[in-house]
């Protein structure tokens, strides 16, 4: 029995001699010949056995050695076979059209028992090269994905970790976080399947806006705390305090992205934590945009946000119930909030948590 860890080398020839000749070279080099007398024979031998090389004659019935290589190299599982075309003619028309077929190289009969060697060995040794400096790609790429990956982590921990700093200093409820990406995912999907936003929302979008949406008010790690959780009313410059962590905020995630990443998430996290307290009559801040000059994701974080605020304990305030939340956002239809997402909203307010 053969051993596997021998290279297998097809020789496809008609001619019995020829065969026979190729196949005693082969097995003096010590490695494996296997025989075949067309292409459509090598074909199927290529299908059942896992080759090294292939020798291959041109002029052959049934399938000549010209689409025979035509053949394997369409085959992207097969292509990198190096292929050694065999012929008693040297025209040089014939050798090029073998090179442009991806043949790897062109040995003339009858053959010298040298030089078949001498190609079958360089040609075996240039490809274990390649195969070792594609492993080495591979492991490359897969090491390269695996740190932008580990990359990709570390930025989002420190991300959440800067907005649960920014979260606690406001005192916001514990589970805000969790509540504010579950109904912007829920609000998302609603509007997905409406005609006015269908081809605005994608799944991309969906799953984006969860994991965005709590970045929000990353900002507020450069408000003093002491003007977050303050019960009495805020002076003109604790209000100008405030309103600069929709700034700060886009700034922080803009250096990220500047950095290189130039991903969706972090895009729309930038587009939401700038543009989530603009209000739809341009009445908003920080640059008063008004209607859709204002980001889909930024006026979906502003509708569900406000919610979620409502429906939660405040420093200055105890929370509103559910109705008493939706009768508010409905005096602040036209105004602050997108009448269109905020209907919808009022339609899935069961589903909200």
């Amino acid at each position: 029995m053969a051993n596997s860890g021998v290279p297998k080398i097809l020789i496809v020839d008609d001619v019995d001699t020829n065969r026979f000749v190729l196949k005693d070279i082969i097995m003096d080099m010590g490695y494996q010949p296997i025989l075949t007398e067309n292409g459509e024979q090598a074909l199927k031998i290529i299908e059942r056995y896992e080759l090294s090389l292939i020798i291959s004659d041109i002029a052959m019935p049934v399938m000549d050695g010209y689409e025979l290589c035509k053949a394997i190299k369409a085959d992207v599982n097969k292509r990198e076979i190096p292929i050694i075309f065999i012929s008693a003619f040297d025209n040089p028309a014939d050798v090029v059209k073998g090179f442009e077929l991806g043949g790897a190289d062109y040995v003339t009969k009858p053959f010298i028992p040298e030089v078949v060697k001498a190609r079958v060995e360089l040609h075996l040794k240039l490809s274990e090269s390649t195969k070792e400096l594609q492993e080495m790609n591979r492991k490359l790429q897969t090491s390269v994905r695996e740190q932008l990956r580990q990359i990709e982590k570390e930025k989002s921990s420190v991300l959440y970790a800067l907005i649960r700093v920014a979260r606690e200093n406001a005192a916001y409820d514990e589970k805000h976080m969790d509540r504010l990406s579950q109904n912007c995912r829920i609000l998302a999907e609603a509007m997905q399947l409406s005609p006015k936003y269908e081809d605005e929302i994608s799944d991309m979008f969906v799953d984006t806006i969860e994991n965005a949406a709590p970045l929000c008010d990353l900002g507020n790690v450069s408000v003093p705390t002491d003007v977050l959780q303050k019960k009495d009313s805020l002076t003109t410059d604790e209000i100008a305090q405030i309103k600069q962590h929709t700034v700060v905020g886009a700034r922080i995630l803009g250096d990220i992205e500047n950095s290189g990443d130039l991903n969706g998430f972090i895009s729309m996290s930038k587009d939401i934590a700038h543009y989530h307290h603009e209000s739809w009559d341009g009445t908003g801040y920080p640059e008063g945009k008004k209607e859709n000059d204002i980001p889909l994701s930024a006026q979906i974080v502003a509708v569900a946000g406000a919610y979620c605020a409502l429906t939660e304990n405040r420093a200055y305030r105890d929370a509103f119930t559910k109705e008493e939340a939706l009768d508010i956002l409905s005096n602040e239809a036209g105004k602050k909030f997108n009448p269109d997402i905020l209907n919808i909203l009022q339609k899935i307010n069961r589903q909200l948590v």
